[in-house]
């Protein structure tokens, strides 16, 4: 068996864009021959799943699991919607959920180096990308624990695309907990109570809303009247106890819970591809299209 050196490892990883330890295993397999190791990776359908990295994955799927008092919530990206249909991504989805939930990595890092199954979580997600092909990524995650007077509420909207976990205190009723989790994924609040909006955000609002109400022409003895009126508006509308509950609108969600003698602790809400941007080229193909349909 050849020894393979660092720097021939470093050489085909250049080459073909593959992890070390796939670089490493084909060298030994080829007996560090170069070219021999490129055609084995191409043979193997790994050069091909490195070649997708550069891709934008913006698609995908969201999950929880809950072992106990420990949940984990997880957004695991592809590049397009059909493939988050798909039976083999959403069991990745599932499993690698359920694998960060039982370690509680800290890191995107330390879950990536996980076992699952046998193999790592990185290792499970270059051989799905070589069966699915596409590029597929786990792009965040979280790991919360609650006590045994507390329960997690857990809601997936669409299959996944938008996905909450919440820690309700004050009951054991897991179905208020879902309800609320399902008021938090189709309202989007940003926080539980307006107490939680910094003095900094509260003053960016007001200088916006007064410069709507002067271009509006109002009178200045009205202005600070009709400002106020508008923060303590945004203030509701942003808050989530504050705000109307979807399934009976004529209560707010913190009067729901205090109906139920409960509260909420925390909740987070994944709605899967925010804040990924498209790259220049793509929006351009993406226009193009648009433009070409007319």
């Amino acid at each position: 068996m050849a020894n393979i050196k660092a720097a021939q490892v470093k050489e085909l990883r250049d080459k073909t864009g593959v992890g070390m330890m796939d670089a490493k295993k084909a060298l030994v397999e080829t007996d560090g021959d170069l070219d021999a190791a490129v055609d084995y990776l191409r043979e193997k359908g790994v050069s091909k799943a490195a070649k997708k990295a550069d891709r934008i994955a913006a698609e995908g799927l969201a999950n929880v699991h809950i072992e106990g008092n420990v949940a984990a919530i997880a957004e695991i990206n592809s590049e397009t919607d059909f493939v988050s249909k798909n039976d083999k991504f959403q069991n990745l989805v599932k499993g690698i959920t359920k694998t960060i939930a039982a370690n509680k990595p800290a890191t995107i890092e330390e879950a990536l180096a996980l076992d699952m199954g046998g193999d790592s979580i990185q290792d499970t997600i270059t051989e799905a990308t070589q069966t699915i092909g596409e590029k597929i990524t786990l792009r965040r995650f979280a790991v919360v624990e609650k006590t045994d007077n507390d329960v997690f509420g857990d809601y997936e909207h669409m299959g996944g695309r938008i996905t909450v976990l919440s820690i309700i205190e004050g009951t054991d009723d897991v179905e208020v907990a879902r309800n609320v989790s399902m008021h938090i994924a189709a309202i989007n609040p940003k926080f539980i109570t307006r107490e939680e909006i910094s003095q900094e955000e509260r003053d960016h609002e007001l200088n916006v809303l007064t410069e709507q109400a002067k271009n509006e022409g109002k009178p200045a003895n009205i202005v600070e009247k009709m400002v106020q009126g508008r923060l303590n508006k945004w203030l509701a509308e942003v808050s989530l106890v504050d705000q109307p509950y979807v399934k009976d609108p004529d209560k707010t969600v913190g009067e729901y819970l205090s109906e139920k003698g409960a509260s909420i602790k925390s909740f987070i809400r994944y709605e899967v591809g925010e804040g990924i941007e498209k790259r220049t080229e793509d929006f351009a193909a993406e226009v193009q299209s648009q433009l070409g349909n007319k």
